[in-house]
């Protein structure tokens, strides 16, 4: 009766570590997260010089994730996300990630799921018809260029309207990078990074 009491607690012993075990090698193969700073694009030093972001990506095997905590903003405003190629002007190819809303203290919180790594690219194979939705500014074009793989390793931040630029007391500029096209001036960007070394470069999935 002993013996047998014995091989069923082994046997249950035994359960309990084979059932643990993929869990136990998920975290120990976890990979770390990378986070870092954003600086202040040069359009908007002299009218918000207490601008700060902080970015924390972490790798997720089939998707990653990151999170974007900004202060020292405009209250009650919302921001918008790109991924780009070279962090100022001219940009290059850039992505449209989603917004950033700061509250009545100037600070604000984003959670983004998708690919923020070293694989991150954009892909023209070839020309074709494109939607032609929004036409303010910026109209949209009606055929894409071709064009190969381009690695995509940069962050900007843009506010996103004009007036909302100059009630801040920044220049009044028109730019593209909102969900209509007509967003105002870049307010955070990667440029800590040099153009061909942006973060995500930096970010193994």
């Amino acid at each position: 009766m002993v013996k047998s009491l014995q091989l069923l607690a082994a046997q249950g012993i035994l359960g309990l570590l084979v059932t643990a075990s993929p869990l136990a090698a998920e975290t120990q193969n976890a990979v770390d997260s990378f986070s870092f700073n954003m600086k202040i694009a040069a359009g908007a030093a002299s009218c918000l010089p207490k601008a700060a972001a902080q970015v924390t990506i972490t790798p997720g095997g089939s998707v990653d994730t990151m999170d974007i905590t900004v202060q020292g903003l405009p209250p009650n405003t919302h921001f918008g996300v790109f991924v780009t190629q070279v962090p100022k002007a001219p940009f290059g190819v850039a992505w449209y990630l989603g917004d950033v809303a700061t509250g009545n203290n100037g600070r604000g919180h984003q959670h983004f799921v998708g690919r923020f790594s070293i694989n991150s690219f954009a892909i023209g194979t070839g020309s074709a018809p494109a939607p032609d939705v929004f036409n303010g500014p910026f109209p949209d074009a009606t055929l894409n260029p071709p064009f190969n793989p381009i690695q995509m390793y940069h962050l900007g931040l843009w506010i996103d309207s004009p007036q909302s630029a100059q009630t801040a007391g920044c220049p009044a500029t028109v730019t593209p990078f909102n969900d209509e096209h007509n967003a105002g001036i870049q307010v955070m960007n990667t440029s800590n990074f040099a153009d061909d070394q942006g973060p995500l470069r930096h970010v193994n999935p």
